[in-house]
């Protein structure tokens, strides 16, 4: 069983503005308030559910069906339907860092909820829970391929077959095959596809290229696309850049092991010069968009590149730091810099003005249907440039909310060098020396959430809040499921950086809990990213310390000194058609909640935390699944709904935490774990 390592066991978080708690990590009791009322049963801090509608993008079929690249989808949304943390008793565990030169950024998981990570210049499967992270499969290009290039892992992502799809900094596509037909990891990543995608392109357009490969995304169609160009292009510097497609049919041919004729399969679009890409691709069934630093662009494969439309865009070009300000840094980008995010009908992104706007343009058309200026309430001194990726939800129901955050400060100034090669990704190339050493007092604040509504006459935005008192970097999340936004931030006050959690309505401040104040604790840029087990929000450091907030929501009540492993438990939202098609009857009613408890005595209590029940108890039932997948009634008395002291409950109130408590044995009916000592149980509860 992996070890953890706890960096910090106290939180305190707020509710409505007007509680505050602090508590044990790992189960102690609370200390109410010195103005409250002392109860004898124990208080928790648990942010109620506020689940929205899943996210409403239709599925890439030759993307894997995981949250599969940094954006976690082919839209670019920054949005997940897992479940993340709500302070159910919770505690932030670390994964110490030991080969690589920082801990593993860019997380993204396969199909067999293995994470996937940049390692050495390459990449990696690596088991980001164990006490040193653990390196499982690998591609190094220095050990496996001779050298000279490094993988260039923000515009990664994983195929329908759970195979990496990785541009490279010597302009190639590579396509590795990292786990076997029973998901087990390879040790050594095999390369199925090597492609000079700058070579192949050059050919087809006749004519050299002064920019290099940045960026590459498969459309609907199984058309693998890219872009050339880097953090920051200016125009004046007549760099020539392209856009363009691999077809699917030469894709494949390669991937069976024939021969394949590329000035056949490579198409192209010259962009005219000094143009060129500054953030990744998105897809959808109507094509490819790419955001270049003068245009938007919709492309489609039609045995050639059809510009469908293209829509340009105001810039005042790379801003960065003047003399005098309270920032050192700059932006990233030339134009916009927020990567392009889709819904079925728009196209999202923020242009570089003065005052920058968000823009949403028709995803048939092009045309720009609204817009508004963003982050332009903050203090006097202040400059904005939105460079992370920006979180779009779609409620599928006329309502598109937007949330975008400030990064300007983050950037090096030195990108603006003519001879910066502002393509390769290195900490030293990228960022600010003095954000990374004195924190995010050199950075501009401000996050707003805007609200693109479908009207009779077209679509409007409007404000829906916003905070001139966060400074993030970490690319926030939202969870569907719980209905919040989930940051890193630095409390300038203190130092202290922090895990935080927002409101999704309102956009407050609902949990904090500290890590450390130590300058090191940088979140270094780098986009947090949700584990496949709900309950998992890890956060890359500049200490060689890879942070994940966990909520401790199964325990033992008859073993309060053992300690379930958080690794090893999860919560999962289960559909109702899942829930049917498995074998339950009525309603879901809970999370799907599954643990594996080690060395159990012969008969073990295992107690589920959750506070997303409402109504009678006696309409209840528990389902565990079996070693078939279906899901059976368990005997009533097996399990019993009680509230933190043990105490039966028969009536139920949505945001109150009550625990689900299970008997299990050892090699039972509910276990489905064949290991002796170990028991692993998976139930769900029904109406």
């Amino acid at each position: 069983m992996n070890k953890r390592k706890k960096i910090y066991s106290v939180f305190s978080f707020l509710l409505a503005g007007t509680l505050c708690l602090s508590m044990a990590a790992c189960g102690g009791t609370p200390t109410p308030a010195e103005d409250e009322t002392t109860s004898s049963a124990p208080l928790s801090g648990a942010l109620p559910v506020k689940a929205i509608q899943p996210k409403h993008v239709d599925e890439n079929p030759y993307m894997a069906k995981s949250d599969a690249n940094i954006h976690h989808d082919g839209y670019n949304t920054d949005s997940t339907d897992e479940i993340l943390p709500l302070g159910i008793y919770p505690e932030i565990n670390v994964s110490f860092e030991t080969t690589n030169p920082n801990a593993s950024p860019a997380i993204y998981f396969d199909n067999y909820g293995h994470a996937v990570v940049p390692l050495l210049g390459g990449i990696a499967i690596r088991d980001l829970n164990a006490t040193e992270t653990k390196t499982l499969g690998y591609f190094s290009p220095m050990q496996h391929d001779g050298g000279g290039y490094v993988i260039q892992s923000s515009y990664t992502f994983l195929d329908s077959k759970n195979r990496v799809v990785c541009p490279t900094s010597n302009n190639h596509v590579l396509i590795l095959r990292t786990t076997e037909e029973d998901g087990s990891v390879i040790p050594e990543f095999e390369k199925v596809l090597d492609i000079d995608i700058k070579a192949a392109a050059e050919t087809a357009l006749g004519k050299e290229l002064t920019q290099n490969l940045l960026s590459v995304v498969f459309d609907y169609d199984g058309n693998l696309w890219f872009a050339t160009g880097g953090f920051r292009i200016y125009p004046e510097r007549q760099q020539q850049g392209v856009l363009g497609y691999i077809a699917h049919t030469a894709i494949e041919s390669i991937l069976n092991g024939e021969q394949t004729d590329l000035s056949k399969a490579v198409f192209v679009y010259g962009l005219p010069l000094g143009e060129g890409a500054e953030n990744g691709i998105a897809a959808s069934k109507d094509g490819a968009v790419i955001l270049t630093n003068q245009n938007c662009y919709l492309l489609r494969a039609e045995e050639g590149v059809n510009v469908v439309w293209c829509t340009p865009y105001e810039s005042v070009g790379a801003k960065v730091s003047h003399d005098g300000d309270k920032t050192t840094g700059g932006g990233l980008a030339w134009g916009g810099g927020c990567s392009p995010t889709l819904t079925p009908n728009l196209v999202l992104f923020t242009d570089n003005a003065d005052p920058v706007k968000l823009l949403a343009l028709d995803m048939k058309t092009g045309e720009v249907v609204a817009s508004m200026p963003v982050l332009d309430d903050l203090p006097d001194g202040y400059q904005v440039a939105v460079e992370n990726s920006a979180i779009v939800y779609d409620d599928g129901e006329g309502t598109v909310s937007t949330i975008v955050c400030n990064w300007f400060g983050a950037g090096n100034a030195g990108l603006a060098d003519p001879d910066n090669d502002s393509s390769i990704q290195s900490y030293a190339n990228i960022y600010d020396q003095n954000w990374l050493m004195k924190g995010n007092v050199m950075i501009a604040p401000g996050v707003e959430r805007v609200d693109t509504l479908k009207t009779a006459d077209g679509y409007e935005m409007k404000s829906i809040w916003s905070r001139n008192d966060l400074r993030d970097t970490a690319i926030m999340k939202l969870s569907t499921a719980t209905g919040y936004i989930y940051g890193y931030v630095q409390d300038l006050d203190t130092g202290m950086w922090q895990y935080i959690i927002l409101d999704f309505a309102t956009g407050e401040t609902v949990f904090t809990m500290d890590v450390s104040n130590k300058y090191g604790y940088n979140n270094m840029a780098i986009g947090m990213y949700t584990g496949s087990n709900g309950n998992t929000l890890y956060c890359p450091t500049g200490y060689l310390e890879l942070l994940r907030l966990q909520d401790r929501f199964v325990y033992l009540p008859e073993l309060p000194y053992r300690e379930v492993d958080l690794d090893q438990v999860a919560r999962n939202v289960l559909s109702q058609d899942q829930f049917e098609q498995d074998g339950g009857e009525g309603t879901v009613a809970s999370w799907h909640n599954t643990a594996t408890i080690c060395n159990v005595h012969p008969n073990t209590m295992v107690a589920f935390r959750m506070n997303n029940l409402s109504g009678s108890a006696s309409d209840l039932t528990l389902y565990a699944y079996g070693a078939d997948g279906k899901l059976e009634k368990v005997g009533s008395e097996l399990w019993s709904l009680t509230d933190e002291t043990g105490a039966n409950v028969t009536e139920l109130t949505d945001g109150v935490l009550y625990e689900l408590r299970v008997t299990v044995s050892d090699g039972g009916d509910l276990d489905l774990n064949e290991t002796e000592k170990e028991i692993k149980l998976s139930v769900v509860l029904g109406k």
